[in-house]
């Protein structure tokens, strides 16, 4: 006998576009459920990426403090940091748990949704059938549908590599015993901030990147800026890899041949080379959880990558079906996903034709120094103007960064070469996630660098950086005094 149960809203996933958007569904008073499908309640970012990479980001950098001191009035002795992955991974656990509790279930609880645990499957227009796990056999239907079944590591295909044993972004959570050293391919932020958390809890760590800098999708500078920060760390970066060959165990030749688990073949500048280390960290990205969903059955369309093909509205090629989330496609971020998710429910249900301008969306990395992008690069400018105007600062030139000698990084602001107009603000340097915020601002509500200087800011801050580059389009700032105008 089959157990169907209906809804106003039914929804297959149970991260933030899920929970965002039975939060907006709460307040028009429509009963929702939710097919949580892989990962537990609450997705990628609290289970496996946001929070406790940034947990163990501050594990990281609370162990490289000593020997990052710039202050010959503090001294250390010359011990190395011992850090305990087994207390660290623990504590990764239990913040975890704590937010998936008090972020997603209780939120759940007060807002009554029913959660329902298995792999759903979309089986006719707005039904979900769990076919397997707790609730299998289960039907829910509603009168619209969400689709938010997130992403998972996307690895890329070279030639050996599924022959041997390799970490992602999720499985480096379960690992308690962790290598003297690793090969992370990748150049992006997850292979940056795995790569400085492995590096300063004492793992060797080798970055190979395709492209030639890492973060090949943002702005050349802070790619530039974080390999020089990276090696001047002790993190070695290989860029413009081919790769050949993935092959394990792997032997250094010579008299003192050592045994490693893992080497990658790859050409450099056309010269061959292997690169070996005892375990191997693939972080090339993600791909949407679109397959084997019922897409087909229901008639939602994907792209070739799996992202499922949706309106500015988030509707599907189903008209009662809409999606949100990393499951359509980049930009693959939390806080999007969540957006995605309440403006989905504000048009299925409201009809109010809301968007989302993803050119004023920031992006930002979690390193040490930190990166933090947001609107147009200089490259993009040229390539539709023919021209740009841009400025860039460096971190050294700003006082307060003198001041604790903590001078990584820049800055560098993109204007409108004839209005003015703040069009993108890139930078790397210390509080950059925070710094983002009121370029972010700017660049959504068009405010012109003259906006930008006549605002007074305080001093002093990392956040002048901003005010010195656009500055920078009116005066020679390396004649300017720490507070002119």
């Amino acid at each position: 006998m089959e157990d169907n149960r209906s809804y106003d809203l039914v929804i297959l996933g149970g991260g933030a576009a899920a929970f965002a958007a039975i939060t907006e569904a709460s307040g028009r008073g429509l009963s929702t459920a939710i097919v949580n499908t892989g990962l537990p309640i609450g997705g990628t970012c609290v289970n496996v990426g946001c929070v406790p990479s940034k947990h163990l980001l501050a594990v990281g950098e609370s162990a490289a403090a000593p020997q990052k001191n710039p202050f010959e009035a503090v001294q250390y002795s010359d011990d190395e940091p011992t850090v305990d992955w087994d207390e660290a991974l623990d504590g990764t656990d239990a913040l975890v748990e704590r937010f998936r509790q008090e972020n997603y279930v209780d939120v759940a609880e007060h807002f009554e949704t029913d959660i329902y645990e298995g792999y759903g499957e979309l089986v006719d227009d707005t039904t979900i059938e769990i076919v397997d796990g707790p609730d299998k056999g289960i039907r829910i239907t509603g009168e619209k549908t969400l689709v938010a079944t997130g992403s998972s590591p996307w690895v890329l295909p070279i030639d050996g590599l599924d022959g041997v044993d390799y970490y992602t972004s999720e499985t480096i959570l379960k690992e308690r015993n962790l290598p003297g050293s690793i090969v992370i391919i990748g150049g992006g932020y997850i292979a940056l901030e795995w790569g400085q958390i492995l590096h300063r809890i004492g793992v060797d760590v080798t970055i190979l990147q395709r492209s030639e800098r890492v973060l090949s999708g943002m702005e050349g500078q802070l790619g530039r800026e974080m390999q020089r920060a990276f090696e001047e760390e002790g993190i070695k970066v290989i860029t413009g890899n081919d790769f050949q060959r993935v092959r394990a165990p792997a032997v250094d030749g010579g008299a003192d041949a050592i045994q490693s688990d893992v080497g990658i073949e790859t050409l450099v500048d056309g010269n061959e080379r292997t690169v070996t280390g005892d375990a191997l960290f693939v972080a090339t990205g993600v791909q949407p959880n679109s397959e084997d969903i019922g897409l087909e059955t229901v008639g939602v369309e994907a792209n070739d990558d799996g992202a499922i093909l949706v309106d500015e509205h988030f509707q599907t090629a189903n008209p009662d079906v809409y999606a949100a989330g990393d499951v359509i496609g980049e930009p693959e971020l939390e806080t999007v996903a969540a957006k995605e998710g309440n403006h989905a429910i504000k048009n299925a249900f409201g009809n109010e034709g809301v968007t989302i301008d993803y050119d004023t969306v920031p992006a930002v990395v979690f390193t040490s120094p930190e990166v933090a992008s947001v609107g147009t690069t200089e490259l993009e400018y040229m390539d539709e103007h023919g021209t740009c105007s841009c400025r860039t600062v460096q971190m050294e030139d700003v006082p307060r960064a003198k001041a604790v000698k903590n001078t990584d990084g820049l800055v560098q602001v993109v204007k409108h070469h004839e209005t003015d107009e703040i069009v993108g603000v890139h930078m790397v340097g210390p509080r950059a996630a925070d710094m983002i915020m009121e370029a972010t601002l700017a660049v959504k509500f068009g405010l012109t660098v003259d906006d930008i200087i006549d605002t007074v800011h305080p001093f002093p801050t990392f956040s002048e950086a901003f005010k010195h580059a656009c500055q920078a389009f009116r005066r020679d700032t390396s004649t300017m005094s720490c507070c002119v105008e």
